[in-house]
């Protein structure tokens, strides 16, 4: 048991063990691991990630845009297995220096032109298709709500989720601190959703896409072991509803498997490459 009266030294020791679930990983250090390429399919997009609720947003996207009709949104999507250390191989951490999911390669142009962190992805996707993001005067709105998530997520998953599921151990405070602070955002949401069909206004857009994947799993149990009890999530009502609205959708449906490897088998899609490969599986 760690000491919870536990001083800081006046100089942090790049040798401290940080415990947990993924101490095997983590490093103060950036850069390349080990030199490795990455796979590469044949379509213009490149997605290296894995369906957590970051990279559920950019697999979304993708569905969302081929759903609406968008053909050159085509795209090839790779499992980056973050627990074996793959986002520190070379290739990856060309693609994204930050050796974080989800990372994509657009070699739709004269040049291949990387994007990392979900919330520029949903951008460069959006503006390249005019698709999910408004041009008149709702775009404020909708991008507000769009950084409000990205904002947002360290608090609920390397704050509340870590201390209350990953951490060796259970200290009060800090999961008291996150507690607090997840309910804020839900009622954050919840009161706007009050008012909204969707975060942005009227209409679906990047603002969703990029909110659902973090909260949706709240609202079904899915995440954090025992959170939803916990959080008493069901006092969310408008939440529950948009929630419960987006996971209908068909492209929602979809891009929610891929890259996923964990579960059954029927609902996992490690890669993706076209429509064919969601065939006999569990949506």
């Amino acid at each position: 048991m760690a000491d919870p009266t536990y001083t800081p030294p006046e100089v942090w020791s790049v040798d401290t063990e940080s415990g947990g679930r993924f101490a095997n990983i983590n490093r103060p250090t950036a850069g390349a691991r080990e030199e490795k390429e990455l796979p590469t399919g044949e379509h213009d997009f490149q997605l290296y990630s894995l369906a957590t609720p970051n990279g559920v947003k950019a697999t979304v996207m993708f569905e969302e845009l081929l759903e609406a009709g968008h053909s050159g949104a085509e795209y090839d999507a790779y499992t980056i297995n973050i627990g074996d250390g793959v986002q520190f191989t070379s290739g990856f951490v060309d693609v994204n220096p930050n050796s974080k999911i989800p990372a994509l390669l657009d070699r739709s142009g004269d040049e291949p032109v990387r994007i990392f962190e979900s919330g520029a992805i949903l951008m460069h996707l959006a503006e390249k298709f005019g698709a999910f993001l408004p041009t008149d005067h709702t775009r404020p709105e909708v991008l507000s709500w769009l950084f409000w998530q990205i904002g947002s997520a360290p608090f609920i998953g390397g704050g509340f989720g870590h201390f209350y599921a990953y951490a060796p151990e259970k200290y009060e405070y800090p999961i008291n601190r996150y507690a607090m602070e997840t309910k804020r955002l839900f009622d954050v949401a919840d009161q706007r959703l009050a008012k909204s069909e969707y975060l942005g206004g009227k209409d679906y857009t990047i603002a969703d896409i990029a909110a659902w994947p973090w909260m949706a799993p709240f609202v079904e149990g899915t995440i954090y072991n025992e959170a939803k009890k916990f959080l008493s999530i069901d006092e969310y009502e408008n939440v529950a509803r948009w929630a419960k609205q987006i996971a209908a959708r068909p492209a929602v449906k979809r891009g929610r498997i891929v890259n996923k490897a964990w579960g059954d088998e029927d609902t996992q899609l490690l890669e993706r490459h076209s429509a064919a490969d969601f065939e006999g599986k569990k949506l």
